[in-house]
């Protein structure tokens, strides 16, 4: 039912949150205020040792500073204790002494049925467990005793066993009061108008209870003991209380298990789930015989950050992977994504812990792939494309890639990242060959110089050594401080300027946090902006660029100028950027051709282009509207 705001604000007004959030945390003697309601704890969402977690009775709010979890008295107990809204509200209104509101007919007959329907599902829980353990499950048993599943775990996860008969279930649903309707309503007995008499779902299957939050019952399991049955696992059906794309099994446990910093590892089937937990690794999930959906994702988000999936190796395993990384990057957040596990083909978790045992999965665990390497690795196969028709194949796709995700600052941060790693790739291998006539391999744009022959020695002259910046250039500090005074220019050239090369790696972090403000402060103006990076640590190196282009005379990045001949200055910077970029692309593919064919021609080119790329370096003021010599110097600047 849907509760009004005087009611749950009365009972806000009457509840100190510090009193709810006390019965999950001990609160910090050093830290905290009681006569002020100002507590401080270790954070009950994740695994920490020094205090970040605060709760103000006064806003009636909690937060960790630390993982950012935040909200109020209801909140808290949906996220930490696994009660649904309703349920929290009602047990907060008991707490503070506030009477419920009066069920309309139609919600208390509902919520009377839902009830009812529990307590079916723990009672059909309850037959199938008496099942296994009576004669009749002794194949179910030597079937989980061949699956390693140990008495412990059987009882842990409440497995049992449905007997191989058309209405064993449904005559002992009914001797104790469930009506045929309730049954069918379950999913517990088939039915319909082409069948005369309602048969039970489950046969001759070991069955797996799949539970919610609160451990209760909403849904079955069933694996076949028999080799002729077409489907080997089945699952109830779409229910009042089962709704398979939005559950997990082992829900119950994992939760915990991953708010106290246990790994959320989500695998394909039910028994994996049940030898990764006796391996440890508790805080196991896995989907109810549906693909990964974007409801599971918010789910496994609610417990973990990061939470880990595993997929097999092989066809199947590929494609459920590649269909998880579609689905991820269009739901991506800051500080919210996912890794994978993709096992060896032929292989799954339950066989690789009981061939290897814990350590053998905590190694998969350690070397789990963040999604941004996963999307790498599929696009790339591994492979150095040589053509450049490849090449822009390749960085045409990643482009593609990141452009599913539908937040701008992880959007970009992806775009950025390919950049990166496609410059890495294709920067060309240098070698020179040593005395045996060996090449020795570097990929640094410098040559190895030790035991050269004296024709290599020439190769290892100045000429061939590319400039490293120290400092910011002149160029990229009119970028940077153009965009720094004039953040409404980078909105519509947001995607260039996430790929922008810059070579000095303080400018290259600067832009990256220029963005970042952008994208989570669209509307910023100057002054905020140049704020956001002094607190940020940048105050000297913003000093640094503004004094070295007031020597030179460029006046067009100053904040008072008008925003077309700030446009103008930056279309000019960048045009001399991108020139100098390829420039220097081209001074490698030089040296390249000079270190395997020491010769005339192509010393000359090499000098040709150095020559052009110390022209492009000092022509910034000759391009008209940039610079001192455009004549339009200002005064004091």
């Amino acid at each position: 039912m849907r509760f009004s705001d005087s009611f749950l604000n009365e009972i806000k007004n009457r509840l100190p949150i510090t009193k709810v959030v006390g019965e999950y945390v001990s609160w910090s003697q050093k830290k905290s205020q009681p006569a002020k309601g100002d507590m401080w704890a270790c954070c009950p969402f994740h695994n920490e040792k020094t205090p970040s977690f605060h709760a103000d009775d006064r806003r009636g709010r909690y937060y960790c500073f630390s993982c950012h979890a935040s909200g109020d008295h209801f909140r808290f107990l949906v996220e930490r204790a696994g009660l649904n809204f309703p349920q929290a509200v009602e047990k907060l209104a008991n707490l503070a002494g506030v009477p419920m509101p009066a069920y309309d007919e139609k919600s208390q007959q509902r919520e009377k049925e839902r009830n009812s329907y529990y307590e079916i599902m723990e009672l059909s829980t309850k037959y199938f467990i008496n099942a296994l353990n009576d004669n009749i499950g002794a194949q179910a048993r030597g079937y989980l005793l061949k699956r390693h599943i140990s008495p412990d775990l059987q009882t842990k996860f409440r497995i049992g066993f449905a007997p191989n008969s058309r209405n064993g279930l449904k005559e002992y649903l009914a001797r104790n009061g469930v009506s045929a309707d309730e049954m069918l309503a379950l999913g517990l007995i088939v039915g319909g108008e082409n069948i005369a008499i309602p048969y039970d779902r489950f046969r001759n299957r070991v069955i797996f209870p799949i539970m919610d939050f609160r451990s209760k019952v909403i849904g079955f399991g069933g694996r076949s003991l028999a080799k002729e049955v077409t489907a080997k696992y089945i699952n109830s059906p779409e229910t009042e209380l089962f709704h398979k794309r939005k559950t997990l099994y082992n829900i119950q446990n994992a939760r915990q298990a991953a708010f106290d910093g246990k790994e959320l590892i989500v695998v394909e089937g039910y028994t994996d789930v049940i030898s990764m937990s006796g391996a440890g690794f508790t805080a196991t999930v896995a989907p109810l015989g549906t693909a990964l959906s974007e409801e599971h994702l918010t789910l496994l988000w609610s417990m973990k950050k990061i939470p880990i999936l595993c997929f097999d190796g092989d066809i199947a395993g590929r494609k459920a992977a590649n269909r998880a990384i579609e689905m991820a990057l269009q739901k991506l957040q800051p500080g919210y994504s996912i890794k994978i596990i993709t096992l060896p083909e032929g292989e799954d978790p339950d066989n690789i812990i009981i061939k290897g045992g814990r350590e053998a999965f905590l190694n998969l665990i350690e070397n789990a792939k963040p999604l941004s390497d996963m999307v790498w690795e599929i696009e790339t196969g591994g492979i150095v494309p040589q053509t450049p028709e490849k090449r822009a194949e390749l960085e045409d796709n990643l482009k593609k890639k990141a452009n599913i995700i539908k937040h701008p600052s992880v959007r970009r941060h992806y775009l950025q990242l390919f950049a990166e790693k496609l410059h890495k790739l294709f920067t060309p291998h240098f070698y020179t060959k040593n005395s045996t006539g060996k090449k020795n391999f570097t990929k640094t744009g410098k040559f190895n110089v030790t035991n050269l022959t004296p024709s290599e020695e020439l190769k290892n002259s100045p000429l061939l050594k590319s400039s490293v910046a120290q400092d910011i250039s002149a160029r990229e500090a009119a970028i940077l401080m153009c965009l720094i005074n004039h953040p409404s220019l980078i909105e519509e050239r947001l995607e260039d300027l996430a790929q922008l090369e810059f070579e000095n790696n303080l400018a290259r972090q600067i832009l990256s946090d220029i963005l970042d403000i952008i994208a989570n402060f669209p509307d910023v103006e100057a002054k905020e902006m140049e704020k956001k990076l002094v607190k940020k640590g940048y105050e000297d190196s913003l000093k640094k660029m503004q004094n070295l282009l007031n020597r030179q005379g460029i006046w067009q990045i100053r904040a008072e100028i008008a925003k077309n001949d700030a446009e103008i200055g930056l279309k000019h910077a960048l045009a001399l950027h991108y020139k100098s970029v390829q420039l220097n692309k081209e001074l490698r593919a030089a040296e390249i051709a000079l270190g395997e064919e020491l010769s005339e021609e192509n010393l000359e080119k090499l000098r040709d282009i150095q020559n052009q790329i110390s022209t492009v370096d000092g022509t910034e003021a000759l391009i008209e509207g940039f610079g001192s010599l455009s004549g339009r110097i200002m005064g004091n600047i």
